[in-house]
This record gives structure tokens, sequence and C-alpha cells, in this order.
């Protein structure tokens, strides 16, 4: 199941390829300044009954170095079973796209960074077949960012900072030279103060730094709501209309996550103005494996098929 922290953590990477340098350069992995970064896309399912999907997976084209495959994952916890997918993932990309991969790991504690090392291995006592070595950013190589001026010039990389060491008492100051930073931003780039609050929100949730966060972004007048999720992830729809918001924000999220739309849903969806239902349709589709999931919880009343909505 994918939750609003899993889809927060990787849309960072797709929508903000920016932060790749400072967290290549943390994790000593030479990448070239002048790199282009292009999504890739994330199914690498074979066939319909394996559901199988990397979080987010990019192209990275090197002006001084050959072209690789870097697929993220988001890990909150230790699973033994991704050892098995992530070996799959490595391989499949690299079968298909005929370029070298790299596997990043950004994890959120360090018990769960230490076990996400790995190596993973593959074989018999005898022989092993296949090894697993992902690289792993979390608490322990992300650095502490406290600085307002260089919070400014590495703002994705101090957001991702933030949520790595929510659990350190320095999270606070790293929230608060955020905060400055964000609010210094609003009236000249919205969309990457919207953005960036938005991410804070979803990863830090109810946590005391969470909380904090919520305070911090109650003084910044840009927001109606003072920092719910509603109310900030889609302000540009919002400005235009509550549905058409709403909207925007359900087909955003199926999007990120690469389930295809037909055009029978998006019809439905963009023509719908019940807000209550939109709701649901939008919480919905953060888990749902198909576009025409959204609607399987609809009551079925005259008001409910495509014709009304």
């Amino acid at each position: 199941m994918v939750t609003s922290t899993h889809e927060g953590m990787h849309r960072i990477f797709q929508e903000r390829p920016e932060i790749l340098a400072p967290v290549f350069k943390v994790l000593e992995v030479p990448l070239s300044a002048k790199a282009t970064v292009d999504a890739v896309t994330t199914d690498v399912t074979e066939t319909r009954p394996l559901e199988r999907r990397v979080d987010t997976v990019l192209r990275i084209g090197q002006s001084d170095g050959e072209d690789f495959l870097l697929a993220i994952e988001a890990q909150s916890d230790k699973k033994e079973a991704k050892a098995a997918s992530w070996a799959y993932y490595i391989a499949y990309l690299q079968a298909k796209y005929r370029l070298p991969v790299l596997l990043l790991v950004v994890c959120q504690d360090r018990a769960t960074a230490r076990w996400a090392v790995g190596p993973f291995e593959c074989g018999t006592s005898e022989w092993t077949a296949l090894r697993t070595y992902p690289l792993v950013a979390g608490p322990d190589n992300l650095p502490v960012i406290t600085d307002t001026r260089t919070v400014a010039k590495k703002l994705a990389l101090a957001v991702l900072s933030a949520v790595a060491h929510a659990r350190n008492p320095e999270c606070g100051a790293i929230l608060e030279a955020i905060g400055n930073v964000l609010q210094e931003l609003q009236e000249t780039d919205p969309e990457t103060v919207g953005y960036f609050a938005e991410f804070l929100e979803i990863n830090l949730g109810n946590t005391p730094a969470g909380m904090q966060w919520k305070e911090i972004m109650s003084f910044v007048s840009y927001f109606p709501g003072r920092g719910t999720v509603r109310e900030t992830a889609y302000f540009e729809g919002r400005a235009e209309g509550k549905a058409e918001g709403e909207a925007k924000g359900i087909l955003f999220v199926l999007e990120a996550r690469g389930i295809p739309v037909p055009d029978s849903v998006r019809e439905r969806i963009t023509t719908c103005t019940d807000l209550d239902r939109m709701d649901a349709w939008l919480e919905r589709s953060r888990t749902v494996e198909r576009a025409e999931d959204l609607f399987a919880e609809d009551p079925e009343t005259p008001g409910s098929g495509p014709e009304a909505a």
C-alpha cells in the first residue's frame, strides 16, 4: 500500500531533481555538475498478476561520464521481502534499458538505514549468484542544516534532512530555518512554498516535529487554513474553484504514481462538483491500483453515475 508519507517521500525527487547533487555528494558518489535528469516509467511489471512498481526511476545523463538509471525507494521500516524486490528492480531495469542501475533507499530512522545498506545476497550456502548494495540516505549521513543561508541554497536537501532527523532535538532548528526561507519565498515563488510545506506536513505528520511545523507555518499568511494538506497542496486550483482544485489533486496523485487515467475516468473526475465525493476519491487515489477503482466504493444511486458526476 502506498501511504501519503510514502508518496511525499518520492515525489520530491521527481519534481525537484536538484536535490540529487547534494545527496550524491553526501553519499560520496561522483555526479556530473551538469547532469540532466529525466523521469522514466516506474512500472517494472512484466505480467498482470505481478505488482511491482519502483517509487521513482530517473535517467541521469552526465556530460563527463556514462548515463545511468537511479531507482529510488522510500523505506520506513525493515522488510525482509524488499531484498528480493530490489534485486528484481535492478536486474529488470538494466535488462530493459541497457544502462547501469543504482538503487537509492531513503530512510527515516537509523535502524532501517543500517539494515538497508545490505548487502543482500541471492544464492546458496555454496555460491552467491547476486548481491545487492543499495545507496542509503538517512539520519547518519544527511546533514543537520540549521543555517538560514545554507537552507536557502539547498532547500530541498534541508527539507529531506528535517524528515530524516525528525526524532533529533535539532529538528526544531532545521524547521525554523526552513520556515524563515519559505516566508521569504512566498511572494516570489509560492509554488515552491506550497510544495515543501505540504511535503513536510505529510512526512512529519502528528509527531512533535509535525506539530512544531504547523505552528511555524501558521505565521505564513499565504495559507488560508493555516497549514492543512488539502488547503496547501493544490492552491492554484483552489484559486480557480474548489472542485477544479480537487480534480487537479486527484489526477496529480494518480499520474505521480504512474497509474494510467482513461479519458472516461478523467472526464468523471473533472466534471464532478460533489466536494465530499471528491475528497473520498482524493484519499483513494493514494492506494488504488487502477484509476477506475476510485469509484468502487461510491453508492449506487442516481447521483453517483458518470452522467450525474
